[in-house]
């Protein structure tokens, strides 16, 4: 099922070569190559290049679903604010606000050598080891990302850390009212459970806000560390632990049903169980991850919120089937959710 926000998302070769001029190498036309055309639901990517050089350009879609995601200048901050960290992540080049440019406003950075470890994953990673370091690789990009020091990076403002648990339930059913088509199963029993076990928040720090295989670049060679955290759109200050509760949430175990459609990794064999990648995260960290059904129920109720938009767009296109696939996929979160807040399947 394709539902792409990005498919039909161009951009005027010579409008950006106007603009660019000296400020990357070489002369002349700049070549644009999509990434990926037809796959995805958020931001459109492209290779850029001249002279031998290669970049990525990246751009939002001409609609939004979540407000606040495809923040192109967000993400050039916060790429910006992670150099000299040990968070692997492209160098941001180029900020362009004016969207008389292209249409939109976009962010170059450095190209990244790695691929997006989802699916059946190519050598080194058939062997049941370095999918076992990739595992952990993950979650230590994440563990290092809680902790950086954020007030002394230029992110003061970046988000509202005060209050941030204690809005996220309202939040999310003040998206979901807005484009709501249907009776959605066990919200209001999800929403209850979150606003009674609701934990006390740590330490603020920076969170992804979409952390999974999907915005990740393994290495092509070195298992035990990624080539990059990519996708920062949705990147805020506030409590970190939903990154990894959203990681684990989609975590499957042998003999669970996968949150999504098909587990992220495959083959299975060889990688960590969730409880194991839980204890890394503690070890690397030094953060409490005492309450973490709560951020794994709050992580896959926030994406079956947003994922429930695709409902909207496909009965506002004339595709009921498609509409039926996210009914499918969303029931499956939701009903996951509500297994882990009842203590049928543990986090």
């Amino acid at each position: 099922m394709t539902d792409s926000l990005a498919q039909s998302v161009t951009v005027d070769s010579e409008r950006l070569t106007e603009w660019v001029g000296d400020r990357l190498p070489g002369a002349g036309l700049l070549e644009l190559t999509r990434i990926g055309e037809g796959v995805g639901v958020a931001n459109a990517l492209f290779v850029v290049s001249r002279g031998g050089e290669r970049w990525v350009l990246r751009r939002p879609p001409n609609v939004v679903n979540t407000p606040g995601a495809s923040d192109i200048s967000r993400e050039w901050r916060l790429l910006s604010a992670l150099e000299g960290t040990p968070v692997p992540h492209p160098t941001p080049i180029l900020l362009c606000e004016d969207t008389e440019v292209i249409g939109a406003p976009f962010l170059v950075m450095s190209e990244v050598d790695g691929f997006t470890p989802v699916g059946t994953l190519p050598a080194p990673y058939n062997d049941p080891q370095a999918r076992r370091s990739l595992a952990f690789a993950m979650v230590d990009a994440i563990a290092d990302l809680s902790v950086v020091e954020w007030q002394t990076r230029g992110l003061e403002g970046l988000g509202r850390p005060e209050g941030f648990l204690e809005r996220q339930v309202r939040r999310w059913n003040r998206q979901l009212d807005s484009y709501r088509q249907r009776e959605v199963p066990h919200i209001a029993e999800l929403s209850a459970w979150l606003e009674d076990n609701r934990p006390e928040m740590g330490a603020p720090g920076i969170m992804h806000g979409d952390y999974s295989p999907f915005n990740v670049m393994a290495s092509r060679t070195r298992p035990e560390r990624l080539a990059a955290v990519i996708d920062w759109d949705t990147g805020t200050i506030g409590d970190p632990l939903l990154d990894i509760g959203h990681l684990l949430a989609r975590w499957g175990e042998p003999g669970e049903e996968p949150a999504l459609e098909r587990p992220d990794l495959l083959p299975r064999e060889g990688l960590p169980t969730r409880a194991e990648l839980a204890a890394r995260y503690v070890e690397r960290s030094g953060r409490d991850l005492s309450a973490l059904a709560y951020y794994e129920v709050l992580s896959l109720f926030k994406l079956a919120v947003i994922l429930e938009g695709g409902v909207r767009r496909a009965r506002s296109n004339g595709d009921e089937a498609g509409a039926e696939g996210w009914i499918r996929i969303n029931d499956r979160l939701l009903r996951i959710a509500l297994e882990i807040a009842s203590g049928k399947r543990r986090p």
